[in-house]
């Protein structure tokens, strides 16, 4: 790939890719060979204390090419991609204006997605709404939430299912943070930031089997340099469960190795299992989602 492109020819790279893949890595040769910065399209390595856990590019490769938007979130914050796009859309202009290439990086379709103008023009969600929201969620239950969204949005309550968690929460978010229903912004695309038809864009296809066999690996290792300490650190910060923070793999199972429930090696089988089931989902998607715009690489994964 380096050998063909020239940096007079694209107004951006984009690597997509799921989790252990090397899309960092690749990420990191082509911002040196021309010339760019590197921009996280990632959603857990967006936040603070979990370095290692979220494989977070390390202090040698931050050395190499400036990089962005990595850890800059307390695990305490309710991040979204309205969030990250109205970031990411700062970043890229000011590395434009430095004349430098953005390279952005990720495992998180919705921020490609978002980033070339493919989402709606959403609203963004005030914190304390968000967590009072998700709160009432857990504290509550689904029904609850679904009962309030019919009595302000009854049309968009007749249209979700009573047990469809996630977009009836959307929904309820919505109505409540500006008084207006979810399908007033639906189907009003977003600004697009990166135009994929002057961009070079890459989704990284590993061997399924190669892939499964660096994930392993590659959770022993992060226990090794100090996931552990990592979780001791997020768990005194007593952030709400339902915080996307406290959603990274590996997070509760180590937690319950620390709190005596289950032996270290079972907790590692049991991040790196549901590590191999998230790379499957990203695949999937990625596979369904991208377009012909989006070049397939297949490297393989040592």
């Amino acid at each position: 790939m380096k050998q063909i492109l020239r940096r007079q020819d694209i107004s951006a790279i984009l690597i997509a890719g799921p989790t252990a893949s090397g899309k960092s890595a690749l990420a990191l040769e082509m911002a040196r060979d021309l010339g760019g910065e590197i921009v996280n399209a990632d959603s857990m390595q967006v936040y603070s204390v979990l370095d290692r856990l979220t494989a977070r590019p390390d202090q040698q490769d931050l050395a190499l090419a400036p990089h962005h938007l990595y850890g800059h979130v307390s695990p305490e914050t309710a991040y979204s991609t309205g969030l990250w796009l109205d970031q990411a859309t700062q970043t890229i202009a000011g590395i434009r204006a430095r004349g430098a290439l953005p390279v952005v990086v990720g495992g998180t379709g919705l921020y490609f997605r978002a980033l070339t103008g493919g989402l709606s023009d959403m609203p963004v969600i005030p914190d304390p709404i968000r967590n009072e929201l998700r709160a009432r969620l857990e504290s509550e239950g689904v029904e609850a939430l679904h009962a309030e969204l019919f009595r302000l949005d009854p049309d968009m309550g007749a249209r979700l299912r009573p047990a469809d968690r996630q977009r009836i929460l959307r929904a309820l978010e919505v109505v409540v943070a500006t008084g207006q229903s979810i399908t007033r912004f639906q189907g009003r695309g977003g600004v697009q930031i990166v135009d994929p038809r002057t961009a070079h864009c890459v989704v990284i296809e590993p061997d399924r089997a190669q892939l499964h066999a660096r994930i392993n690996q590659r959770f022993e290792k992060m226990v090794e340099q100090g996931a552990l300490d990592e979780v001791r650190k997020l768990m005194s910060l007593n952030v709400p469960p339902q915080h996307p923070g406290m959603k990274a793999i590996g997070v509760s199972q180590l937690a319950d190795y620390l709190a005596g429930r289950q032996s270290l090696d079972q907790a590692v089988e049991l991040a790196s299992t549901a590590t191999r089931q998230y790379a499957k989902r990203q695949m999937t998607w990625f596979r369904n989602q991208l377009d012909e715009q989006w070049e397939r690489v297949h490297p393989k994964v040592g």
